[in-house]
């Protein structure tokens, strides 16, 4: 076995402390009797657990609730123009705070309007707890007005979802939600509540016996997988560890920071890890998958080893299955034993809180090295680095000699900072902004990656700006995206919530326009949404921003997008929104076409990166 050290770069320090606001410590209380309501109960669990924040609309069923909502001083309310916001919201306030995001809704269409942020969040793992009205208990079931089984239509995409009928059981279904939604794989959580029950006398009894029989995520990782994956990791000569969302929802930055500096792995990050290693770090060889670098494609494919941490081998990293890292052992740790060999199996499989997970394996692994030695990487390193200095990140000029999205997105980055928060809808510009921006800290990137919604982006951002009321938090949104939840931006003007949107506008739906292009022959059917150049520009997006309160700037040129973003960076105590117009012919690059194996990736459109795929 070689005992020679193993030559990865070299190593930065262990980063900086994440920015995230940390809960402050609950101190034991007191039990408390109070005479009250329903509706009260409501009102007093969501200010026992700590809550300060409730995006949320009112509406009949949930009437009762927002009265005695109406005298806390302890809970802020923002009113939102679409229940959907309010769940968006919700969901990026808790993905920026690592706390649980609240919404609120009423019965029916309110409740119904949850149901996509609902299972945004849960393709995603972010903790949030929906308070949804129903009609009264003696009306459940006769289709009265504004009746809808919201239980039984999110029990599929929410990690529970409870009725409550008895006014007496709301302080513990409040509280069993947010016990449920905050530990092992986070996650949303409805409580629909029936307006009868709402409306009943009661007492406020806290804290409350919660009944939860089944339910014990194991956090603790087994000894003796951790130590074999140690071994593993000691003795690979191809190592990768592949991380996904689940290191950033586990906090595990800071352990993730000293196993990668000891193992000399390379490392790749999906979309929803972006952040979670610094993206200066040497090892890290950036984004997987469909849109990914061709380093992090190739190094999956070539390893012989891949420590997946907190990832799901999502179809948009694996490509085509049957041909993804055919020479890979696969070691997958996961606090969901679901998520364990559901689309690769796993030779070493470990189920664990990440935190804890990789605090073990970084232990082990300075055994393992006592052992076996430090694992010869030369080699390894030297076809990982020769794939960079090949293929980098990059663009090409505009055939229209119009604005490049990419340099609109990259500069932003080199502005506003890696201490900014960016938000991202779904499309293009989702993919653009997860390439050229430099991510150094976890939680500054925020986007939906599992259910892919648009109109993610302006809510999202508004809940990430209301729990991190220090940073600059941007919105990257796409015009299509952006006329879904725009609406939200009069919510931010008149709650004082000062986000910044940079609209890349390119006049059409545009990674649609790009599958068109590649595999439609051109035909463009039903894209255009004549917001752009040379178009009718309906909507006007700066005389929209402006009808919603806030600023709206426009910049058609490259030689004013660096002065129009700092004009965008002076104004705080506005929203703003900036009409980027770019070309519309720009294509997301390297390229996963879908249904085909990573081996087939294309580094821009016809160049197939060249690489020994029988090595």
């Amino acid at each position: 076995m070689a005992k020679a050290p193993h030559p990865a770069p070299p190593r930065p320090a262990a980063p900086a402390a994440s920015p995230v606001r940390v809960a402050p410590a609950v101190a034991p209380r007191t039990k408390i009797t109070e005479p009250s309501t329903g509706a009260r109960n409501i009102v007093r669990a969501l200010e026992e657990q700590g809550v300060d924040t409730i995006f949320g609309m009112p509406g009949g069923a949930i009437l009762p609730t927002y009265d005695p909502l109406y005298d806390s001083t302890k809970l802020r309310h923002i009113l939102v123009r679409h229940e959907q916001g309010a769940g968006h919201a919700a969901t990026g306030y808790a993905a920026a705070t690592g706390r649980v995001g609240v919404c609120m809704a009423t019965s029916g269409p309110g409740a119904t309007n949850l149901i996509t942020p609902l299972a945004d969040a849960h393709m995603d793992s972010v903790p949030l707890v929906a308070i949804t009205g129903q009609v009264g208990a003696s009306m459940i079931g006769t289709d009265a007005f504004q009746e809808a089984d919201i239980v039984g239509a999110t029990m599929p995409l929410t990690k529970h979802s409870f009725l409550v009928t008895d006014p007496d059981e709301i302080p513990a279904r409040i509280a069993e939600a947010f016990h449920i939604a905050s530990t092992g794989r986070p996650g949303p959580v409805l409580v629909d509540i029936a307006k009868s029950a709402q409306q009943a006398t009661s007492d406020f009894v806290w804290p409350p016996r919660m009944d939860l029989p089944g339910y014990h995520p194991v956090t603790k990782p087994h000894a003796r997988q951790v130590r074999e994956a140690a071994r593993l990791l000691a003795t690979a000569r191809r190592p990768v560890l592949y991380v996904g969302g689940g290191a950033v929802r586990a906090n595990a930055a800071r352990e993730l920071a000293e196993l990668v500096n000891l193992s000399g792995a390379a490392v790749v990050t999906t979309l929803m890890a972006r952040g979670v290693v610094p993206d200066s770090h040497p090892q890290n060889l950036g984004m997987p998958g469909m849109h990914g670098t061709v380093p992090a494609v190739a190094a999956l494919q070539k390893a012989d080893l891949i420590v997946a941490l907190g990832a799901r081998f999502d179809d948009r990293v694996t490509g085509r299955l049957d041909s993804f890292a055919p020479r890979a052992t696969i070691v997958h740790a996961d606090i969901d034993p679901a998520e364990i060999s559901k689309n690769r199996t796993a030779d070493v499989p470990i189920v664990g809180d990440l935190k804890e997970v990789v605090t073990d394996l970084t232990v082990e692994l300075r055994a393992a090295h006592a052992q076996h030695g430090q694992p010869d990487l030369e080699g390894w390193w030297q076809q990982l680095d020769e794939l960079r200095h090949t293929y980098p990140l990059g663009w090409a000029p505009t055939e229209d000699g119009l604005m490049a999205p990419q340099h609109v997105i990259s500069r932003l980055g080199e502005i506003s900072g890696p201490e900014s928060i960016y938000v991202s809808g779904v499309g293009q510009h989702q993919m653009w902004a997860a390439q050229f921006i430099s991510y150094e800290h976890p939680r500054t990137w925020l986007n939906s990656g599992g259910l892919g919604t648009m109109g993610y982006a302006v809510p999202a951002a508004m809940g990430a700006k209301v729990g991190r009321p220090d940073a600059t938090v941007w919105a990257i949104d796409g015009d299509g995206c952006f006329q879904m939840t725009n609406q939200e931006l009069a919510t931010c003007a008149l709650e004082e919530i000062p986000i910044k949107v940079a609209l890349i506008n390119n006049s059409s739906l545009g990674m649609v326009r790009q599958w068109q292009t590649l595999f439609y022959e051109g035909r463009y059917s039903h894209t255009d949404l004549h917001t752009g150049h040379e178009t009718k520009h309906i909507p006007d997006f700066v005389k929209l921003a402006e009808a919603y309160g806030c600023v709206g700037l426009r910049c058609t040129s490259t030689a004013d997008v660096d002065a129009t973003i700092k004009r965008a960076m002076e104004i705080d105590d506005q929203p703003v929104v900036v009409d980027f117009v770019v070309s519309r012919d720009a294509m997301v690059w390297p390229m996963v076409a879908a249904g085909v194996s990573n081996d087939d990736i294309q580094y821009a459109r016809g160049i197939t990166p060249a690489w020994d795929r029988d090595e």
